[in-house]
C-alpha cells in the first residue's frame, strides 16, 4: 500500500493548507513566495491575469537540484496547481505538428468520424463530439476530441480487463487512409510531454518527501512510470457563430466547462488559435484558461505557446495528502466581432495510476464523496469509471 496513503490528516475545503499538518522545518508556501507575477488586468479588469511559475529544462532533468520551493509555489497549498516547463527540445515544432492536424481531423466527413468513435469506452477511444455534458446537463457541442495512448496502442488483450475499465483498456483506433500523419504526431508529442512529466512528478517526490514517509517505489513518479493508463486529447473548439456570441459570450467556462482533472498530472499546450487555416493570435485578451485559487478567487493565467505548462489533478492530491493541490480551471472563448470563425485547438495529456492502482482515501475527502465506498478503497480504474458515470452517458 501506498505510503501517500496512510495516516491521513482532515481535508475537506479547497484551502488545504488550513487542514494539513507540514512538520516543524517544512518550508510554508505564503502569497509572497509564489513567485506569480501580475501582468495585467482583463475582462473589464475584474480578473488579474498570472503568470505561471516556470521552471527551465535543464533545471528539472538535474536529478540532485533542489526545486522543492517552485514545486511548492506552483502545486502546493498556496499554489494555483499549475507550473510550466520552458526550453524542452523539440517541443515546439511537435506541438505545431500536432495542434495543426485537429482542423483537419474535424472537418472529416461525418462517416469517416463516426467509424473513428468507440462507444464501448464511453467515447474515450478515438473521436468523440457531443457525448460529455456541460456544467448544465447538456451535451458539449462547442468542442471535438480525439482521445488515444500515446505509448500503448493495446494497453492489454485481457477480455475482463477491456469489459471493466473499457475507458483505460480499449485499443487506439487511428484514421490510417483518412489521416494517416495523426498517429505519428499524436504520438510523438504525448511521448514528450510524458518524459518531460515524469521528471515534473521526480521533484513532486522529492518535495512531499519533506513532509511525509514516500517509499523508494510508491511515490508519484514510479506510479506513473508503471501505469498502462496514459491518455493523450487532442481538442479542437468549434468556431463560434455570431450568434452564440451574443447569447454565451460572456460565460467565463464558455469553451470548457469548470472542472478538476482527477488524474495524476495533467500536461497542456498553449492554445492554437487560426481562422480559415491562418494562424492568429488570440482576437480577445480575456479569452483563455481561468483557475479559482484556494480561497475562492478566480484568475486567468498564461504560459508561453513554447512551454508545457503540468496541473496537479484530484488523485495526486488525494494520495500526497494535500501537500500537492488540484485547482479548478475552465476555459473562456473570445468574445466580439473580432472572435467570429476563430477555431482553438490544444493538446492534453493525462497521467494517472494503472487502473489496478489502489487508492485509500481520507475519511474526509472534499470531492466526489457519493463515489467512495464505506471502506474507502477503489482501485483508479473503479473511481475513474464512477466519476465518468457523472460526466457521460452510462453503459447501455
Amino acid at each position: 500500500m501506498n505510503s501517500f496513503l496512510s495516516k491521513s490528516p482532515v481535508y475537506k475545503t479547497h484551502n488545504c493548507a488550513q487542514f494539513f499538518h507540514v512538520p516543524a522545518g517544512t518550508p510554508s508556501p505564503s502569497p509572497s513566495n509564489r513567485r506569480i507575477t501580475c501582468l495585467k488586468m482583463s475582462w473589464s479588469s475584474v480578473f488579474p491575469t498570472l503568470r505561471t511559475v516556470t521552471i527551465s529544462y535543464s533545471e528539472l532533468k538535474d536529478t540532485n537540484a533542489d526545486l522543492s520551493m517552485k514545486i511548492e509555489q506552483g502545486f502546493g497549498p498556496n499554489g494555483l496547481g499549475i507550473l510550466s516547463v520552458t526550453d524542452v527540445p523539440g517541443y515546439s515544432s511537435l506541438r505545431e505538428n500536432l495542434l495543426h492536424l485537429a482542423p483537419r481531423l474535424a472537418s472529416l466527413p461525418e462517416e469517416v468520424k463516426k467509424d473513428l468513435e468507440d462507444h464501448h469506452s464511453r467515447y474515450n477511444f478515438g473521436w468523440s463530439h457531443g457525448k460529455e455534458k456541460l456544467e448544465s446537463g447538456t451535451p458539449d457541442m462547442l468542442k471535438g476530441s480525439f482521445y488515444a495512448n500515446p505509448v500503448l496502442d493495446v494497453p492489454t488483450t485481457e477480455t475482463y480487463l477491456i469489459e471493466r475499465y473499457p475507458s483505460y483498456c480499449g485499443s487506439n483506433i487511428w484514421p490510417d487512409t483518412a489521416l494517416p500523419e495523426l498517429e505519428v504526431a499524436f504520438k510523438g508529442l504525448g511521448k514528450l510531454i510524458l518524459d518531460v512529466g515524469l521528471m515534473v512528478a521526480f521533484h513532486c517526490d522529492q518535495y512531499v518527501s519533506k513532509g511525509m514517509k514516500v517509499h523508494a517505489d510508491e511515490g508519484l513518479e514510479q506510479i506513473l512510470l508503471r501505469s498502462r493508463c496514459q491518455k493523450g486529447r487532442l481538442l479542437y473548439y468549434f468556431p463560434p457563430q455570431k450568434s452564440n456570441h451574443m447569447q454565451d459570450g460572456d460565460s467565463m467556462s464558455s469553451w470548457c466547462g469548470w472542472h478538476t482533472d482527477h488524474g495524476s498530472l495533467t500536461g497542456l499546450t498553449c492554445g492554437l488559435f487560426t481562422r480559415d487555416g491562418t494562424v492568429i493570435p488570440c482576437p480577445d485578451s480575456a479569452a483563455g484558461l481561468y483557475i479559482r485559487t484556494r480561497n475562492d478567487q478566480i484568475v486567468k493565467v498564461v504560459f508561453g505557446e513554447d512551454e508545457i505548462a503540468y496541473q496537479i489533478g484530484e488523485t495526486t492530491e488525494i494520495l500526497s495528502r494535500g501537500f500537492l493541490c488540484a485547482t479548478p480551471h475552465c476555459v473562456r472563448a473570445p468574445n466580439g466581432e473580432e472572435a467570429s470563425g476563430v477555431e482553438r485547438s490544444t493538446f492534453a495529456l493525462f497521467m494517472q495510476p494503472d487502473w489496478d492502482e489502489k487508492l485509500n482515501f481520507p475519511k474526509e475527502v472534499h470531492m466526489h464523496r457519493e463515489v467512495i465506498p464505506s471502506n474507502g478503497v477503489l482501485t483508479f480504474g473503479e473511481y475513474s469509471e464512477k466519476l465518468l458515470d457523472k460526466y457521460y452517458h452510462l453503459k447501455a
